[in-house]
């Protein structure tokens, strides 16, 4: 069992209301040829949007659980057309060809390697067809947090949320811890979930563990272009601003 499917139980319930992001992906997808290709596709979220746009489209992820997840809240939507398939971005094979692969919520931040970041891109791009494109985002990494993270401050919890659990209609508060390798630019993250009782006294507790890298944007557009991608814009929001040096997220459309 991987990392992804141990945090199946709760992605929908930490992310799963995010829309932010939603309308950049789906108006990229109307805008393609179909279908849409969609890596890393997790438990749907951007996925169904789009489906749900009558644009059709093939959810590709490595976690069975976090699949299992998006096929239940499909069902529940009708008919739409979406096709899940369980596959690593770096070595899927698929026997068609798509107007846009998508790569959605800092999703490909999971390739800790510039070996296994090639290899993805390269291996969307034999799936594109003539003109297809690939869009993406990132993060834009912090130095004020980098810094404080790799000082003693590292060691120290940091409150993110508290949702009910859908299943079990507990009080849950989630915590976290990270740390900063800046030789491999990873992001060593803890999650902590706390089970509260009525009186807000924690009766259990559960830890998920979670490795990013991070990628600044000068590296990534010499990573696309390394892997034959000519950039077609990049913005520094989902409403398309231009990305400058106040940007938090970096995002990225280009043509293989």
């Amino acid at each position: 069992m991987t990392e992804y499917d141990l945090f199946a139980d709760v992605y929908d319930q930490q992310y799963g209301t995010t829309t932010f992001d939603l309308d950049f992906y789906v108006e990229e997808a109307q805008a393609a040829q179909p279908p849409v290709l969609e890596l890393a596709c997790g438990t749907g979220r951007v996925t169904l949007s789009i489906a749900q746009a009558g644009v059709p489209i093939v959810g590709v992820d490595s976690s069975a659980r976090m699949l299992d997840k998006a096929r239940a809240k499909g069902q529940n939507l009708g008919d739409l057309p979406v096709r899940w398939v369980e596959a690593d971005m770096r070595d899927f094979s698929l026997d068609e060809r798509f107007g846009l692969a998508i790569i959605p919520a800092r999703s490909f931040l999971h390739l800790l390697h510039p070996e296994d970041q090639v290899q993805a891109l390269s291996n969307i791009g034999e799936h594109l067809a003539t003109g297809g494109k690939l869009a993406l985002n990132l993060f834009v990494p912090d130095l004020k947090m980098i810094a404080e993270h790799t000082t003693t401050a590292q060691q120290m919890l940091k409150f993110l949320q508290e949702y009910t659990d859908a299943t079990s209609g507990a009080r849950v508060a989630v915590w976290e811890s990270r740390r900063y390798d800046l030789h491999r630019q990873c992001i060593y993250q803890q999650y902590r979930y706390e089970q509260l009782d009525d009186d807000g006294f924690v009766v259990a507790t559960r830890y998920r563990n979670f490795t990013l890298c991070y990628i600044w944007p000068r590296e990534m557009e010499h990573l696309l272009a390394r892997c034959g991608y000519e950039v077609e814009a990049v913005y520094g929001w989902f409403d398309r601003r231009p990305l400058d040096a106040h940007s938090g997220e970096q995002i990225w459309v280009a043509r293989r």
